[in-house]
């Protein structure tokens, strides 16, 4: 099994980077709450960052997402919000300064898993295009989630408080 690698070529970068300049054009609502807009800081540069990841879970009650760290350490973002956790967040036309967390290897696997039931087809899309082939179990994807070394980390963004219209003080590039 070969594990798929964050793309590095122009085109794949430029095409997986899309659905931010839908979120700068004003135009994230149409995207709904599949998606979030996550704005964190460069772990070297200090400088704004962006990326648009699938929510694969929430908690009304907090008002937290869960996304998915599809390539672990090797994404960018991931090892930023492991250097500087509080980030901003945006799903649909909702805007929020808050907290990322990656969850422990355990609940992140139970949190794969839980999604894996909700949505099979677009849990098995995502682990085939990232190079991984899964069976039809939620413990396939369990296992997945809880890897340590080379699985998929869940990532808890967490709010501060209530949504609002502007960032003051943490503009993207």
């Amino acid at each position: 099994m070969t594990i798929s690698e964050p793309p590095h070529t122009p085109l794949r970068r430029a095409a997986f980077r899309a659905p931010i300049w839908l979120y700068r054009l004003g135009l994230g609502p149409l995207l709904g709450r599949r998606f979030v807009l996550l704005t964190h800081r460069g772990r070297a540069s200090g400088e704004p960052r962006q990326a648009v990841l699938e929510v694969v879970g929430r908690d009304d009650s907090t008002g937290a997402v869960l996304v998915a760290a599809a390539y672990g350490q090797r994404a960018q973002w991931f090892r930023n919000i492991q250097a500087e956790p509080r980030v901003l967040f945006q799903v649909g036309g909702q805007r929020f300064r808050g907290t990322a967390t990656p969850l422990p290897p355990e609940e992140s696997g139970r949190a794969l898993a839980h999604y894996a039931e909700r949505h099979p087809n677009t849990a098995r899309a995502l682990l085939k295009a990232l190079g991984r082939e899964v069976g039809e179990r939620p413990e396939d994807y369990e296992r997945v989630g809880a890897d340590p070394e080379h699985g998929v980390p869940i990532v808890r963004l967490l709010p501060e408080r209530a949504p609002g219209p502007r960032f003051p003080d943490f503009t993207a590039p």
